[in-house]
């Protein structure tokens, strides 16, 4: 057994790099092929909402839903003109859907609010005041479903930098 020891080691390094990088290199066409989707930010109270480096996120869409959603799907949404997304319905696959719907993958901890996978904005230290004004957050969607958090946005849909 111990002849085997150092490929075996190796083999497993070989695997876990492979799908780093592979993870990666989703993400990354994600950013450049994605659809820019904005989520209103539903109100938080302020003194909770900064904690530190980072800002927690709740969207409008994740609230006051259905209480049979699945426990994990996809939130079907519209874009007005200006990318800003509305709720259409729940279901649990993204095929069947009308022109002008985008799906958003989801799961549901319980019947009252959806997860989006992309409930945490950190930033800089210091820059707590610079995205207390942010009303939207901006996220990069692809036909599947999948969501990639890249911003905040003001009530102008300007990315606050």
């Amino acid at each position: 057994m111990k002849k085997y020891k150092w490929p075996i080691v190796f083999g497993n390094l070989i695997l876990l790099l492979v799908y780093f990088n592979y993870s990666i290199f989703k993400k990354e066409t994600l950013l450049k092929e994605g659809q820019l989707v904005l989520l209103e930010l539903a109100p938080v109270d302020p003194r909770s909402l900064m904690q530190g480096d980072y800002m927690r996120l709740r969207y409008n869409l994740s609230r006051n839903n259905d209480a049979d959603i699945p426990k994990r799907g996809f939130c079907i949404v519209q874009l007005d003109s200006n990318n800003v997304a509305s709720k259409v319905r729940f279901q649990k696959d993204p095929s069947s859907l009308n022109e002008g719907e985008l799906p958003i993958e989801y799961t549901s901890p319980n019947n009252w609010n959806i997860n989006i996978g992309a409930e945490s904005f950190f930033f800089q230290e210091g820059d707590a005041e610079k995205y207390e004004k942010a009303k939207y957050g901006g996220l990069k969607i692809d036909a599947k479903g999948n969501s990639l958090l890249i911003g905040l946005y003001d009530e102008h849909r300007a990315k606050i930098e």
